[in-house]
C-alpha cells in the first residue's frame, strides 16, 4: 500500500515539474503582469469581499449569492489554511528556477499544500453559482484565473491548486447542509375553480393601511385607480383592522363578493380572520415591509392581484386558529375559551418573536442563515425559559414554534414552507431542563446537527394544545398579540381562496425572487 502512495506521489511530482517547466519557458508577455495582478488581487480574499460588496447591494439571489460566497470563503479558507497546510507541508516551486519576469516581489512562505487562492476562488464561484446560476457562469473564468495565476507565478504546484480548487468547491457545497438553496419565494397550492371574477374590483371591499410599510407611501389612491369599482377603505388608527374591514363589510352585506387588504403580514392576517368568518375568498395586496405571506402565495405587486382578481384565479390556503383560554395550571376555568385568533404563518411562545426581530434585522446584510445563527446565540443568552405543559408534561423551554404548515428545511431552521394547504402544523420547540442547553443548541445548529439534538424537538400535528405554568405572550406572524395561560392551535376545516394569478396563462412579465 505504502509503495503504491509512494508511486503516485511521485507521478503528481513529475507532472507538477513538467507543467512548471512549461509555463516557465513561456516567453514575457503582457500575461505575466494580468497573472501577478489577478494573483494579488486576490490576496486575503480581498478580489472576493470586493465582488460580494457589489453582489450584495442588490436584494434577492445576488445578495443571497454573496453571502453565501463569504461564508464559503470562510470555511475554505480556515480548511486549507489552518488545517491541511499544517497536517500535509510541502515545499513550494524554488524562485530561482522560474524567470524573474513571471515571479512575485514577495513569495509567501507557507506550505504549498493546498493553494488558499485557488480553495477561496472555486469556493466563492460554486456558493454564488448555487444561488444564482447566470452569475456563476459569469464568475468562473475569473475563479479559474486565480487558480491558475499560483501556478504562473511559481507559487504553487498544479496539484495544490486542483486540491484547493476541490477542497474549496466541496466546501461550498456543503454549506447546503446549513442553508439550502431555494429557487422561488411561491408556495404550491392547489388551484380553485369556484372563485368570483371581480373585473375592476367590483364587489370588493378592500381595507388599506398605511402604517405598513413606507411610511410615506399611502396605497389607497392607487388601489382606487387600479380597482375603481371596489370599495378601499383606509384603516383608522387606535381602531382593529379586522373591526374596519367587517364593518364595511357588514354595511353592504349581498354585494361583497370578496374582502382584501394592502399591507404587511400582520394586516394581512386580521384581514384573513374576516374572510374565514364569512366564507369570502381574500385578496392580498403586498405594501408591507417583508411581505412574507404574500411571497409565499406569490403576489408581489398591486397589479398581480388586479389581474387575478380580474380573472378569477385563486389558489387553497390553510388558516390557523388558535383558541385562546383564560386559566393556567390548576385553574379549573382551562377548558373555556376567551377568543379565537387567526394566524397564516407562524406563531410563537417564548423568545422566537425576538429571535425573529433579530433575524430579520441582520439578514439584508448578512443572509438568513448567518442572521439566523447569530440572532439565536443573542437570544439563548439573554431569554428565560418558560414553563409549558404539551401532552400533559411539563417541560422548560426557550421557545415554541407553531407553523402554519410543515416549513422547511426539517431538523434546522424553518426557513420556507413548499405547500400552502397541508391541514397540518410544524410544531418546534428547544428544550431548556437539558444540562448545557444552550451550548447543545448553538454547536448543533453549527454542525448542521440541530435535528439529532436532544433539545431540539419537531413533529406534525393537526392540534396542539399548550399549558403555560404562568401566563405567557403569544406572537403571531411577527406580532405579540395576546398574554394567556392556555393556547390550542389547529387549522381551519376549510381553506381560504386567495387570489392568485395561474402562471401558466401570464407571461411575458419578470418574477422577481426575493429569497
Amino acid at each position: 500500500m505504502l509503495s503504491w502512495i509512494r508511486r503516485r506521489t511521485d507521478q503528481v511530482n513529475d507532472a507538477d515539474r513538467a507543467v512548471s517547466r512549461a509555463i516557465s519557458a513561456l516567453p514575457p508577455s503582457p500575461l505575466d503582469t494580468a497573472m501577478k495582478t489577478v494573483s494579488t488581487a486576490a490576496n486575503h480574499s480581498m478580489l472576493w469581499f470586493a465582488v460580494a460588496a457589489i453582489l450584495a447591494a442588490r436584494r434577492g439571489a445576488s445578495r443571497k449569492a454573496a453571502a453565501r460566497g463569504v461564508l464559503a470563503i470562510a470555511g475554505a479558507s480556515a480548511t486549507a489554511n489552518g488545517l491541511f497546510k499544517p497536517l500535509l507541508p510541502r515545499r513550494r516551486p524554488a524562485a530561482s528556477e522560474l524567470p524573474a519576469y513571471q515571479t512575485l516581489p514577495n513569495p509567501p512562505t507557507s506550505s504549498s499544500f493546498p493553494s488558499g487562492h485557488a480553495a477561496s476562488a472555486a469556493a466563492f464561484a460554486t456558493a454564488v453559482a448555487m444561488e444564482s446560476p447566470r452569475l456563476g457562469p459569469a464568475l468562473a473564468p475569473l475563479a479559474a484565473s486565480v487558480a491558475y495565476s499560483r501556478v504562473h507565478v511559481g507559487v504553487h504546484w498544479g496539484s495544490d491548486v486542483l486540491a484547493g480548487a476541490a477542497l474549496g468547491s466541496g466546501i461550498a457545497l456543503a454549506t447546503h447542509r446549513w442553508w439550502p438553496v431555494r429557487r422561488t419565494d411561491e408556495a404550491r397550492a392547489r388551484p380553485l375553480d369556484a372563485v368570483p371574477e371581480l373585473p375592476r374590483g367590483k364587489g370588493l371591499v378592500l381595507v388599506s393601511n398605511q402604517r405598513s410599510g413606507d411610511p410615506d407611501y399611502d396605497p389607497a389612491t392607487d388601489l382606487e385607480a387600479a380597482l375603481p369599482d371596489a370599495v378601499v377603505v383606509r384603516a383608522a388608527p387606535g381602531r382593529d383592522l379586522d373591526e374596519q374591514l367587517d364593518a364595511a363589510v357588514a354595511e353592504r352585506d349581498g354585494w361583497v363578493r370578496a374582502v382584501g387588504v394592502a399591507g404587511g403580514d400582520g394586516s394581512v392576517a386580521a384581514a384573513a380572520a374576516v374572510a374565514g368568518r364569512r366564507d369570502l375568498p381574500l385578496v392580498v395586496v403586498p405594501t408591507g415591509t417583508l411581505n412574507h405571506f404574500a411571497r409565499d402565495v406569490g403576489v408581489y405587486d398591486m397589479q398581480e392581484a388586479v389581474d387575478a382578481t380580474g380573472a378569477g384565479e385563486a389558489v387553497a390556503v390553510d388558516l390557523g386558529l388558535i383558541d385562546v383560554h383564560p386559566g393556567h395550571g390548576s385553574d379549573p376555568h382551562t377548558g373555556d375559551v376567551v377568543r379565537t385568533r387567526c394566524f397564516l404563518n407562524t406563531a410563537s411562545i417564548g423568545s422566537y418573536p425576538e429571535l425573529v426581530r433579530l433575524r430579520e434585522k441582520w439578514q439584508p446584510r448578512w443572509g438568513k442563515w448567518p442572521a439566523f445563527a447569530a440572532a439565536l446565540v443573542v437570544v439563548l443568552r439573554r431569554s428565560e425559559p418558560v414553563q409549558i405543559k404539551v401532552d400533559g408534561r411539563w417541560l422548560a423551554v426557550w421557545f415554541l414554534f407553531v407553523g402554519n404548515g410543515p416549513y422547511h428545511p426539517r431538523g434546522m431552521v424553518p426557513a420556507w414552507r413548499p405547500s400552502l394547504d397541508s391541514g397540518l402544523l410544524d410544531v418546534r420547540w428547544l428544550r431548556a431542563d437539558i444540562r448545557f442547553s444552550r451550548l447543545r443548541a448553538v454547536l448543533a445548529l453549527v454542525l448542521a446537527a440541530l435535528g439529532h439534538s436532544r433539545v431540539y424537538h419537531q413533529r406534525e400535528v393537526g392540534v396542539l394544545d399548550v399549558e403555560l405554568a404562568v401566563p405567557g405572550m403569544l406572537a403571531t406572524d411577527g406580532e405579540v398579540i395576546e398574554t394567556a395561560g392556555r393556547y390550542t392551535f389547529r387549522v381551519a376545516e376549510r381553506p381560504i381562496p386567495v387570489y392568485r394569478r395561474d402562471e401558466e396563462r401570464w407571461t411575458g412579465r419578470h418574477r422577481p425572487f426575493l429569497g
